[in-house]
């Protein structure tokens, strides 16, 4: 199983250190998110300062850039990393798209199709020298004078992964993808009778296999040194559980379990402003359902029981929070606290993927 952690982006200068800490400590990967900040530009920094850890976004939104701007970006991350990196995207919901970032909202799913293969056209293009001739109905793409093709380094084709929740964007991202990131909303039982079963329709579309396909996250993590710390983790992903379950999109995950009304309370509680009293609708055994929780003693198996045979990769960011002195952020410096021989253990656990078949 893949082990991953999230990189600093809110100062760039923080980058260097936290991403060298989290190669030394035996992480398998680092990511980024957009919510805040850019999540290409603090890659830009890890590529040049590590030699291991795979880099990528988790998710960069789509939509706000044209396919041939995220293209020189992948390529260029593709070549400083030395073929580490791994593009994670998402189309983000509507109001996003038109209030935040201003852009036109169409339906997501034949959008972010033609998205992924226009990128690998040009990607193509750029290492083969073939002409651009890609022409779709959101993206057209027929122009690329060699003044601007970017040199090939010799790598491989930057994997292509798809931030996946609904039955559309799962089956997309099995048809189309190098693999899906989960929302950590997400039980054991939905990844397996909901999830598995959209994404491999749509690996079947295609001929996809599931040796190359990556299932990253689906899940929370609440562990630290000790009880006292694990259960402070628990109790913020009795929050998230509690936030997340309030919004309709992500019902279907307690329909599953029978929780329905949970998720219908908790709406009607976000609705009257009521945000601090919602954890304490959800209760202890409904957390257990969203999380792999023990101490660093135990978290591994737990780990195993809750992703293993499912997932290929978890983060372990877990919101622990660190106080001692570091160059890098508290929180960040709290994530490396987790032993080495942790990190190894739940390496250790077998997974169905086997890598990315991204030749040319």
């Amino acid at each position: 199983m893949h082990v991953l952690n999230n990189l600093p982006q809110a100062d760039l200068r923080t980058v260097a250190d936290a991403a060298k800490a989290f190669e030394a400590a035996g992480y398998d990967g680092v990511m980024t998110a957009e919510n805040k900040h850019d999540p290409f530009l603090a890659h830009a920094v890890a590529a040049v300062t590590t030699e291991r850890l795979q880099l990528g976004t988790s998710v960069a939104i789509a939509f706000p850039r044209s396919p041939m701007v995220v293209a020189n970006a992948a390529w260029d991350l593709q070549n400083a990393s030395r073929g580490r990196f791994v593009l994670g995207l998402g189309p983000q919901i509507r109001p996003h798209n038109e209030r935040r970032f201003s852009v036109p909202w169409t339906a997501p799913a034949p959008r972010i199709r033609e998205y992924v293969n226009a990128l690998r056209a040009i990607w193509t293009t750029w290492e083969t020298g073939e002409k651009l001739a890609f022409e779709g109905q959101h993206y057209k793409f027929t122009l690329m004078p060699p003044y601007f093709m970017p040199p090939s380094m010799g790598q491989k084709m930057v994997p292509v992964t798809l931030a996946g929740v609904g039955p559309h964007a799962l089956r997309l991202a099995g048809e189309v993808a190098d693999g899906v990131r989960l929302h950590g909303f997400c039980t054991r039982r939905y990844l397996a009778e909901f999830i598995l079963p959209h994404v491999q329709e749509g690996m079947t579309r295609t001929n996809r296999v599931r040796d190359h396909f990556e299932i990253t996250g689906g899940g929370f993590i609440a562990t630290g040194p000790d009880e006292a710390t694990t259960a402070a983790a628990f109790e913020l992903i009795r929050g998230r559980v509690a936030f997340y379950g309030s919004t309709p999109g992500y019902w279907g995950v307690l329909e599953l379990h029978g929780l329905g009304d949970l998720g219908r309370e908790l709406n009607a509680m976000s609705k009257q402003g009521k945000w601090s009293e919602m954890a304490s609708r959800v209760s202890d055994d409904i957390v257990h359902l969203f999380a792999a929780v023990g101490t660093h003693n135990e978290i591994a198996k737990r780990i195993e029981e809750r992703f293993g045979g499912l997932s290929d990769a978890v983060n372990m960011r877990t919101g622990e929070v660190n106080t001692q002195r570091s160059t890098v952020p508290h929180e960040t410096a709290a994530e490396l606290s987790i032993p080495p021989d942790l990190l190894q253990d739940i390496k250790k656990i077998p997974t169905p993927f086997k890598g990315y078949s991204t030749a040319w």
